[in-house]
């Protein structure tokens, strides 16, 4: 992002989208206020007036990873035609977000910044969470099986959670193709 003067507008979105820009090239724990408010173009002081520490900024940046994140499962899903096709397609878009966003995408999951009860409270009532409990329902044939959706929901998510953070980290390499085959064979 370029270094430029904040005059007027949202502040606090202009602050997101800073922090969030600055992850592209960094880990969350390499980001500082100060670097969020020298991209904006305001003193570090001004930050603060939205973001008490880091810590309230890293919650809101992982808040709105969360939300881009339903959004790009939502398109995956509509573009698939919805049903199995479109719940597969959702595993495959949580897999592509995590390794267009490794930074974002570890401190959604693995930062304890969404360790406090009302952020977990927060992490479980999101969209992308709320998704994948509608296409976990959708996929049960036999709605009367105490917990059934709750077990494909969790399984869903396992795997592709696991799938991301094996090709993250270099286990599996990072490739288009073991995705569709992986994940298309759940689907």
């Amino acid at each position: 992002m370029d270094k430029r003067s904040y005059h007027h507008g949202d502040l606090r979105a202009a602050l997101i989208e800073a922090g969030l820009s600055l992850l592209a090239s960094r880990d969350a724990d390499d980001l500082s206020l100060r670097e969020v408010a020298r991209t904006v173009g305001v003193s570090a002081t001004a930050v603060y007036r939205h973001f008490p520490d880091k810590s309230a900024l890293m919650t809101a940046l992982a808040r709105e990873g969360l939300d881009r994140l339903a959004r790009e499962q939502h398109a995956a899903s509509s573009e698939a035609g919805g049903g199995p096709a479109g719940f597969a397609a959702t595993g495959r878009a949580y897999v592509r977000f995590a390794l267009a966003n490794p930074a974002l995408f570890r401190l959604i999951f693995a930062s304890p910044v969404l360790q406090t009860t009302d952020e977990r409270e927060h992490a479980s009532q999101s969209e992308a969470f709320r998704f994948l409990q509608a296409n976990a329902a959708a996929a049960v044939d036999d709605r009367s099986r105490t917990g059934a959706t709750g077990i494909v929901a969790v399984r869903a998510w396992a795997m592709v959670h696991g799938l991301a953070m094996l090709m993250l980290d270099g286990q599996l390499p990072a490739d288009d193709e073991l995705i569709d085959q992986v994940i298309g064979a759940a689907g």
